[in-house]
């Protein structure tokens, strides 16, 4: 399916991907990201800067419908808490250490401790989901990928959301993935690169080798969030062009 034929059904910004800006001037980013036309944005951590998020979102016209934060390994009342008041409704747990994904005890260990976690967010109105890297998705099991292994293992309510970026990083074969993993996927990273390791090497969305396209055409309904991990180039002007370049494909 050509690009011309898909539209973006949201975009978001991981705001980790401006951190150095945020450290700066936190409210004049959150003002330069609603100026390209961001609606929404994804935090990162938090929990760390509660305040600034308090007074910027609302001010700049910003929702942010997914955050990510270490909620496995902080504390999961105090997080939920104040996802709640900040008008996050979708928590994610952005990384769990790689010797978990060895093997599918680990998995499951970690996809227990999701669930547990899920019923705490469901508590408030919320609902808890998980982000991978590279090496959730590298280690085959009997054809699977450790987030296949990991989705069987999670309760219906916890959500994934798909770097798209490094799942093909991993080997992945991405559009598959999504497919098998289904209405359970609810956001995608996206984001492009030369699909190696190296953060320096990510540019702008368009600019690099990785089909994007194709993995919105696998997920068409899920959140679109615009990342960069690191790069060269200036990451303030890589998620400006990234945008311009998903909503060219735009159907609308």
């Amino acid at each position: 399916m050509p690009a011309s034929d898909l539209s973006v059904p949201e975009l978001s910004v991981q705001l980790y991907t401006v951190r150095e800006a945020l450290a700066e001037d936190f409210d004049a980013t959150l003002a330069t990201i609603a100026g390209f036309g961001f609606e929404t944005v994804e935090p990162f951590g938090f929990d760390t800067f509660a305040d600034q998020l308090r007074e910027g979102l609302p001010k700049h016209g910003l929702a942010a419908p997914t955050a990510h934060v270490g909620l496995l390994r902080g504390d999961a009342d105090a997080i939920l808490d104040l996802a709640a008041e900040l008008g996050i409704g979708t928590v994610i747990d952005p990384f769990v250490d790689p010797e978990q994904w060895a093997t599918t005890d680990g998995i499951a260990a970690t996809a227990e401790k999701l669930n547990a976690a899920a019923e705490k967010a469901a508590a408030r109105g919320l609902r808890v989901g998980y982000h991978n890297h590279w090496f959730e998705v590298e280690t085959d099991f009997d054809g699977l990928t450790g987030l296949d292994v990991l989705a069987a293992n999670l309760a219906p309510e916890v959500v994934l959301e798909v770097d798209t970026y490094w799942a093909y990083v991993g080997g992945a074969d991405v559009p598959a993935l999504l497919n098998r993993l289904g209405d359970r996927v609810v956001a995608l990273h996206i984001k492009d690169g030369d699909g190696t390791r190296d953060n320096k090497k990510q540019v702008a969305v368009g600019s690099g080798i990785v089909p994007v396209w194709d993995y919105i055409a696998a997920a068409p309904t899920a959140l679109a969030v615009v990342e960069l991990d690191d790069s060269e180039g200036d990451r303030v002007q890589a998620i400006e062009a990234s945008r311009a370049y998903l909503l060219k494909g735009d159907a609308r």
